[in-house]
């Protein structure tokens, strides 16, 4: 099985409804079949090993909750987890940390008994106690049933619980189950939001829903699988005082992040990860403070983006202006209005805000996606028309977008270099075999061995997709290039090396200008100027090292203090 580790053992046979938990790695007293033949059972706590049939005793648990021996996980030979220790205690929160494709979620998602298809399985995984271990995925909408209204997945849950009173009780007590369950991962406003279908709540809300899943059935472990992903740093910290709720309520909490700061915020334990094996472990605290693997060194390190040398050219035309612009949903509700931005060339503008502030609606508008809005946006001087649709391939190449999920931007059976060199054909009319020239020279530029550039996208990781995806921008030499979150999802490293690529693009693009969206304000850092959204409003905009340093907006303020506390490990 995959990631089915989403689905509840407890669950009604028909009607199909999958929270995202299970009654622990296994059934209790049921084998697990290992891929040497070889198998782990757990009886009243105590696993015990069988070779060939013949049992072999094993130490008695201690405190921990739930524990990884010797974890090896194999797919085609090669191991993704290799010798991994985990021990979980009740009340702490552990976190594993790594490169993606490190091991994490890999490793996570066996305290489930959760593999990747395939897999050949040695080691063992135990599991102390009553309750089930949950599991609040990265993307929490693909474990909510979208064809069922919140309460009554959460009434599903509920209703075996009060099957022992009286009949006349059930639906009350079932009731007050859901609403403290609620309660407890933050979700006080319940009743209006157990009317509503998953896809009506935001993907914070949808993450509290599945973790009030697993409160519901008394889960004592909780797998946190990226749960701070593309998210502001605002919303980042109440997830920061969720969590620290949960696990002040003795339950052991396992967090799998590249999001350091959310770690150091969070975490007692952390153990980093490098291509499937623990290379440090340790109090967070002394990691952060005298961290002794070089790998380590280096995920702290990458943490912070550089700011960009020089200044832009402002004394020449822009490349891009905005003129009252509003843009609306439904031809009703206006989603965003700017009076007036500028981009000049070779100037990198951050544009940053929490969630649902019309950042993205912005970038969209800029590259034709979004034709629903009113305004102007000039492009070196001339109206650009509302909808890509009516612009000559020449507008098209010249303002180019970047998109976030850069996997769903690629076509997943064909080649990514013969993606890329497309876009030199289709928007400058060059020939096949120089499109292919030099698609081939600017991954390799940004990283990308002409090996990888031959292979599909499913056999890249998310990092050297967005390099993909960015030669692929790149092809077209456009004036204007638009990030939409392209670090959004990666590990420091990765995210530093994005970054880094960005700043030389800026910096020897001649002219080239760059409007990076981020939610990330350390991503910001590498801009010229940032302008902060809040509800659709620019409420603040100046050099970069201003705004980061002396907001003047109580909003900006707000973002530069709550990331200041998440920095420094503080809860509050």
């Amino acid at each position: 099985m995959g990631r089915g580790g989403a689905r509840a053992a407890d669950r009604g046979a028909d009607d199909g409804h999958e929270p995202a938990l299970r009654r622990g790695a296994r059934e209790e007293g049921a084998p697990v079949m290992r891929g040497d033949g070889a198998s782990v059972t757990e009886r009243e706590g105590t696993p015990v090993a069988t070779e060939g049939g013949t049992p072999v005793p094993r130490a008695a648990a201690d405190v921990a909750v739930a524990e990884i021996r010797d974890l090896r996980v194999e797919i085609d030979g090669r191991a993704i987890v290799d010798g991994v220790h985990v021990k979980v205690l009740p009340g702490k929160v552990t976190a594993l940390v790594g490169a993606s494709g490190s091991g994490k979620t890999t490793t996570g998602l066996a305290l489930l008994g959760e593999y990747p298809p395939g897999a050949r399985v040695t080691g063992e995984v135990r599991r102390t106690g009553d309750g089930p271990v949950g599991y609040v995925p990265q993307h929490p909408a693909a474990v909510l049933n979208p064809t069922r209204r919140v309460g009554a997945l959460l009434d599903d849950i509920a209703r075996p619980q009060v099957r022992h009173l009286p009949r006349a009780q059930r639906r009350e007590a079932a009731g007050a189950l859901v609403l403290r369950a609620l309660s407890e991962a933050q979700l006080p406003d319940s009743g209006a939001l157990l009317r509503r279908y998953p896809h009506q709540l935001s993907g914070g809300q949808q993450q509290r829903v599945v973790l009030a899943q697993a409160l519901l059935l008394g889960a004592r472990v909780i797998v946190a699988d990226e749960p701070t992903t593309g998210q502001d740093v605002l919303t980042k910290n109440r997830i920061v005082e969720q969590l620290a709720a949960v696990a002040a309520r003795g339950i052991a909490v396992v967090l799998l992040s590249h999001d350091l700061d959310v770690v150091r915020a969070l975490a007692d334990e952390v153990l980093v990860l490098r291509a499937g094996r623990v290379v440090e472990s340790g109090p967070t605290e002394r990691l952060w403070e005298a961290p002794r693997h070089e790998w380590t060194r280096r995920l702290l390190d990458a943490r912070h983006g550089t700011p960009p040398e020089g200044t832009a050219d402002a004394g020449r035309r822009p490349s891009l202006e905005v003129r009252d612009l509003a843009a609306a949903y439904d031809r009703r509700t206006v989603a965003l209005r700017t009076p007036r931005l500028v981009l000049h060339p070779g100037e990198c503008l951050a544009v940053v805000g929490r969630s649902g502030s019309g950042k993205t609606t912005l970038a969209r508008c800029l590259a034709g996606l979004h034709r629903d809005h009113s305004g102007e946006i000039l492009l070196d001087g001339t109206p650009l028309p509302r909808s890509l649709r009516h612009r000559s391939r020449a507008q098209l190449a010249a303002v180019q977008y970047v998109f976030q999920d850069a996997r769903a931007a690629f076509d997943e059976h064909r080649p990514v270099l013969e993606q890329v060199a497309r876009t030199a054909v289709r928007l400058r009319g060059a020939g096949e075999r120089v499109a292919t020239d030099e698609a081939s020279a600017t991954l390799h530029r940004l990283g990308l061995s002409p090996d990888l550039a031959r292979r599909r996208p499913g056999a890249l990781s998310g990092g050297e997709l967005q390099r993909a995806a960015l030669a692929r921008a790149l092809l077209a030499r456009p004036r204007v290039l638009i990030c939409d979150e392209v670090t959004s999802g990666l590990d420091t490293v990765t995210r530093h090396g994005i970054l880094d690529v960005l700043a030389g693009l800026v910096r020897d693009g001649e002219g080239l200008s760059l409007v990076l969206v981020t939610h990330d304000l350390d991503t910001a850092r590498l801009a010229h100027r940032i302008a902060v959204l809040d509800e659709g409003e620019i409420v603040e905009q100046g050099p970069a090292q201003r705004v980061l340093t002396a907001p003047r907006h109580p909003f900006s303020i707000s973002l530069m203090e709550t990331t200041s506390r998440l920095e420094t490990g503080s809860r509050s």
